[in-house]
C-alpha cells in the first residue's frame, strides 16, 4: 500500500470511509459526513488538491462543502449535473491521485454515477461502495439501486482487475489487503446468488 489514509477511522458516527491521498496531487477520495474531517485534514496534510467522489450518497458527501470551502478546491465526480460536482470524471479515462495514475471504472448498480479507481499498475482499487470485505457488496434497494447492473459492474472490476491487485479501500469497512481480488470474486458470488 502507499499513501492513502482513511481520515474517518476512529469516527463512531454514519460515514464513509474518507480516504486521503498523498502525494503530488494531494485527493480526498469522498469526504463523508458528520464528523469534523476538515481538522483531521488539516492535523495530517495541512492541504490537499482536489475532492474526487466514488458517488453522491449522503454519508459519502455530506461534508463536501465544508472542505470546498475551507480548502477552496473543486469536486470531480461523474454527474457533473449534481450540485457537488465541478467537473465531470468520464469512464475509462485516467486521474491522477496522489503520485500515480488510476483508471476510472463507471461501476453502476448502487448508485448511477458511481465510480471505482484502479491504479495502473493494478496494485490498488479504490471501491466505493461496489464492494466490501469478506464478500460484501453495496446495497440496491436505495434510490437509482440496479441489482443486476451491479453483477454486472462487479464483473467487470473483476475483468480489469487480476492477481497483481495488492488491497482495495472500500467505503465502509477495512481495508481489504489480504488476498483482494477472492473478497471481489466471493461478493459476485453473494451477489448472483441474491
Amino acid at each position: 500500500m502507499h499513501d492513502i489514509t482513511n481520515l474517518a477511522a476512529d469516527e463512531q458516527v454514519f460515514t464513509s470511509n474518507v480516504f486521503l491521498v498523498d502525494g503530488k496531487r494531494t485527493v480526498l477520495v469522498d469526504p463523508g459526513d458528520e464528523f469534523d474531517v476538515v481538522s483531521k485534514i488539516e492535523a495530517r496534510r495541512g492541504d490537499i488538491d482536489a475532492v474526487v467522489l466514488t458517488h453522491t450518497h449522503h454519508d459519502h458527501v455530506g461534508n463536501t462543502e465544508a472542505v470546498t470551502e475551507r480548502f477552496d478546491v473543486d469536486v470531480w465526480g461523474f454527474d457533473p449535473d449534481h450540485e457537488l460536482v465541478d467537473h465531470e470524471i468520464e469512464d475509462d479515462t485516467t486521474v491522477a491521485l496522489g503520485d500515480r495514475e488510476y483508471r476510472v471504472l463507471h461501476t453502476p448498480g448502487h448508485k448511477n454515477d458511481h465510480l471505482c479507481f484502479l491504479r495502473e499498475d493494478g496494485g490498488d482499487l479504490i471501491a466505493g461502495d461496489l464492494v466490501f470485505a469478506n464478500g460484501g457488496f453495496g446495497r440496491t434497494d436505495l434510490d437509482e439501486g440496479d441489482h443486476p447492473r451491479l453483477i454486472e459492474s462487479i464483473e467487470r472490476v473483476l475483468d480489469a482487475t487480476d492477481d497483481s491487485l495488492r488491497a482495495f479501500y472500500a467505503g465502509h469497512g477495512p481495508v481489504v489487503d489480504r488476498e483482494p481480488r477472492q473478497h471481489i470474486q466471493l461478493a459476485l458470488r453473494s451477489a448472483r446468488m441474491s
